[in-house]
């Protein structure tokens, strides 16, 4: 796997699974949507932590600095 995440990208995505937690933890979510929320979470710190987003794969999206073409 190439990665196609940068640092501002992965800090949002782990700054959202953070929040869905704190949501969560404080039962403001709960039921159906706690437990959507959660899979996304998860899947959001997950794909920070391995700098890979298998979505931006097909279209060709990189923000990862490294990967960009030059110019």
């Amino acid at each position: 796997m190439k990665k196609n995440m940068g640092t501002a990208d992965k800090v949002i995505r782990i700054a959202i699974a953070a929040i869905v937690a704190v949501l969560y933890f404080t039962n403001v979510i709960s039921g159906t949507v706690a437990i959507i929320a959660g899979i996304l979470a998860i899947i959001f710190l997950l794909t920070s932590l391995i700098s890979f987003c298998p979505l931006y794969a097909p279209f060709g999206i990189s923000t990862c600095r490294s990967n960009k073409q030059k110019a």
